[in-house]
């Protein structure tokens, strides 16, 4: 636990129901977002889960190991139109549309692991993207681009902070989409994310700041998740 944050001024934690949504607090005072809004969450689930990040602090409190709170708070205080743009953004550079040219066994790999998913927001979200070797930016069709964000800003604060979470994790628009659909877990999300680094670190070895990195976003991808899945209960 880490010492440098605010100490704990609280000794029990519970959830109430208030109307439809559901509110968590410190010995009976509701839990209030940074920017002073009300904390509701629409899931029993997430309000329990968020309660016991709260219950399980130590002496202080440590953020980093609440990852589902600072993700509701952000879905209650963040702007959604700039959360909906800045998550949509990625449809245009997405990850897996740029393939390495060789050598042939990550090709391969690039192909065995990208592609499915690519076809899957094809043929399921009606968004095909254009694949391109090298790193030169490629064009993507308006239409896929306009559906992709459709997409998004289809979803309400919570799922889209999830999302904004996943995609900026993995770098990829469709793997974030993919993994709050359903389509694949965090583990498959975090793979296909860091194919390139893997590759890399199986032939050259690891350093710290990669370690640091990829446990980060292993981190992010698998709360993500848990957000997504306790919202659909």
């Amino acid at each position: 636990m880490a010492s440098g944050g605010p100490k704990r001024f609280y000794k029990t934690t519970s959830v109430e129901a208030v109307g439809a949504d559901y509110r968590v607090c410190l010995d009976g005072w509701p839990v209030k977002t940074p920017g002073r809004a009300e904390m509701l969450l629409p899931a029993l689930g997430l309000a329990e889960a968020v309660a016991g990040e709260w219950a399980a602090q130590g002496k202080s409190i440590d953020l980093a190991a609440m990852p589902l709170t600072v993700l509701s708070w952000a879905a209650i205080d963040r702007d959604p139109e700039q959360a909906i743009a800045e998550t949509a953004a990625y449809g245009g550079h997405d990850l897996m549309c740029y393939r390495a040219e060789d050598p042939a066994d990550l090709v391969a790999c690039q192909q065995a692991a990208w592609q499915p998913l690519l076809d899957w927001a094809a043929q399921e979200l009606d968004a095909p993207l254009k694949v391109t070797a090298g790193i030169v930016s490629v064009a993507q069709p308006e239409a896929a681009l306009a559906t992709l964000r459709q997409v998004v800003a289809n979803r309400n604060g919570f799922e889209l902070v999830a999302l904004g979470t996943a995609v900026k994790a993995s770098g990829s628009l469709v793997i974030g989409l993919a993994l709050c659909a359903g389509r694949i877990d965090a583990q498959a999300a975090f793979d296909a994310a860091q194919l390139d680094e893997t590759y890399q670190m199986e032939r050259w070895g690891e350093d710290q700041e990669t370690v640091r990195r990829r446990t980060a976003t292993r981190g992010d991808l698998e709360a993500a998740a848990r957000m997504v899945g306790l919202l659909r209960g």
